[in-house]
């Protein structure tokens, strides 16, 4: 009997996971009861935050891995990544779905988001993007369904739902491309407010590409993390395949920016104040350096090493991206300053953690990995 206690214990990774939901849901009910104000540091000059950067914009480019793969199986019919493609759904479809959740939190009248529906301003950015994640959170949906259908036994679905799956992975890579590129366009209305480093009219462009690069490395992430908790092989060889794709999503990016300073004449900026040493760092660590290793096929061979530049993709070529963007990069008014209160943080990390513990369920009671796959171990 004590072994077998000792088996269904919870470890301490999960027992710390879920006390920081719990929190979260405190912090989310306090916010509800008494508004925003009470658990953020939101103001009229910040009138977003870390929700908005991170939760939403980082969320969405983070998720693009789930299009990526499909696209790359159903679309363009490349079969051997069939492997990855379940827990690159899964991932999309958690970000997504924590996306949402943010969104709720964020919002000043929830309730009122059904709006969405029936109140239409299709001049707005934010009602395509709104539409489009609402219809590919539907999509995912429905390309997640055959696990659960496989795990219930449920044969009819299951084949309905493989007979419509090109019609839904040609859907969901159509709304990805929109909304992906939409977020960008969103800034496009406030050229006084982003930074002129990052401000162009390429903005839905560059949005865009770096989703198409941080795909790869977000599968990359995945499959590594998920080989040493679940103690399964890596797929050292179709990662090292998939993250061939880094390298000329980057390029192009790379290109159209050099081009797009240049047209602008914004190259003094470039090297004036602490903003250029952020510019720098996402342009180095962000797109030259990964655009330098995933080209070489020593570290397309090499768990680790794809892990560390994938790492660089996710952190400084789109979340530091993002944050430029969206925040860091806006103009200050006299005494005003933004740090996250620590409710705010405590809202995306329980978050974060909901879907962390959801991933390990599904991979525990549902078909998520292919059991006929050989897979290696990573390489050093």
């Amino acid at each position: 009997m004590n072994a077998n206690l000792a088996r269904h214990r919870p470890s301490l990774g999960v027992v710390v996971l879920g006390i920081l939901i719990a929190l979260g849901i405190v912090v989310a009910l306090i916010r509800y009861v008494f508004g925003l104000g009470a658990i953020s540091n939101l103001s009229d000059a910040y009138p977003w935050g870390l929700w908005i950067s991170f939760d939403l914009l980082c969320g969405v480019a983070l998720a693009a891995g789930a299009f990526i793969t499909a696209s790359t199986v159903y679309i363009f019919g490349l079969e051997r990544f069939r492997p990855i493609l379940r827990p690159a759904i899964l991932t999309g479809f958690l970000g997504y779905l924590m996306v949402i959740v943010a969104l709720l939190v964020d919002l000043g009248r929830p309730e009122r988001i059904w709006h969405l529906l029936i109140f239409w301003n299709p001049e707005s950015p934010l009602f395509e993007v709104g539409w489009c994640v609402m219809l590919y959170t539907t999509v995912l949906a429905f390309e997640f369904s055959p696990m659960l259908f496989e795990r219930l036994g449920w044969r009819i679905p299951l084949a309905i739902i493989h007979r419509l799956t090109i019609v839904f992975v040609i859907v969901g890579t159509l709304l990805s491309t929109l909304h992906q590129s939409s977020l960008g366009s969103m800034f496009l209305a406030m050229p006084s407010k982003v930074q002129p480093l990052w401000f162009s009219p390429f903005l839905p462009l560059y949005f865009f590409l770096t989703a198409v690069a941080v795909g790869p490395a977000m599968v990359i992430l995945e499959s590594s993390i998920s080989s040493r908790i679940f103690r399964r092989g890596l797929e050292v060889e179709l990662l090292g395949e998939i993250g061939k794709a880094i390298p000329l999503a980057l390029g192009a990016y790379l290109l159209v920016k050099l081009y797009d300073l240049t047209s602008a004449g914004e190259w003094a900026i470039a090297f004036q104040g602490p903003m250029s040493v952020l510019f720098w760092l996402e342009m180095i660590l962000g797109v030259i350096v990964p655009i330098i290793l995933f080209s070489m096929p020593s570290v397309r061979r090499s768990g680790t090493r794809l892990l560390g530049a994938a790492l660089l993709v996710i952190l400084f070529g789109v979340a530091l991206n993002r944050f430029d963007v969206s925040l860091i990069g806006w103009p200050r008014s006299a005494g005003s300053w933004y740090l996250p209160h620590w409710m705010e943080l405590a809202i995306t990390i329980g978050i974060v953690s909901a879907g962390v513990i959801a991933y390990g369920l599904v991979a525990r009671f549902m078909p998520l990995f292919p059991s006929s796959h050989a897979a290696s171990p990573a390489s050093e």
